[in-house]
């Protein structure tokens, strides 16, 4: 395991404790988003760190050998590639689709004075975001059936 990702994984941890002393001591309107991001910074950071701690444990050397050359043949694989190249295509579409009909969704939700409240608009890209990340995931394996 690269000793970058030890320092990536200490770097997110350390930048996670921060924000949460920082929303602890601080009483600000940005709190709950302090403590949000403290929270995933810190899981961000000890899955890392307790990553390369278990892969670089000699014991798992012959095993890390294995999963590089797995991943590194997965990822050059040109099937896979061709693949992963029309799902985003075909997710990109979709999203594009979506983005209209969510044009047309915040201009009546406008008109009828639902958008004044900031959450909202939150909610409905955070909702466009998982939807984005899924539908890429559902096409790329179908596609991969069909092949």
């Amino acid at each position: 395991m690269k000793k970058n990702n030890l320092i990536i994984g200490i770097t997110e941890l350390s930048i996670g404790l921060i924000a949460l002393v920082a929303a602890v001591l601080f009483d600000t309107r940005l709190e709950a988003m302090m403590i949000g991001l403290a929270g995933g910074m810190i899981g961000c950071g000890l899955m890392l760190t307790g990553k390369y701690l278990y892969w670089s444990h000699p014991k798992n050397k012959d095993r890390l050998r294995e999963k590089l050359e797995y991943e590194r043949i997965e990822l050059h694989d040109e099937l896979k590639e061709k693949v992963r190249d029309r799902a985003g295509r075909y997710a990109y579409c979709v999203g594009i689709c979506g983005i209209s009909v969510l044009m047309v969704a915040i201009c009546v939700l406008g008109q009828l004075g639902f958008v004044e409240n900031w959450n909202l608009f939150v909610v409905i890209l955070g909702i466009y975001f998982v939807f984005q990340l899924c539908i890429g995931d559902v096409i790329f394996r179908r596609l991969m059936k069909k092949y």
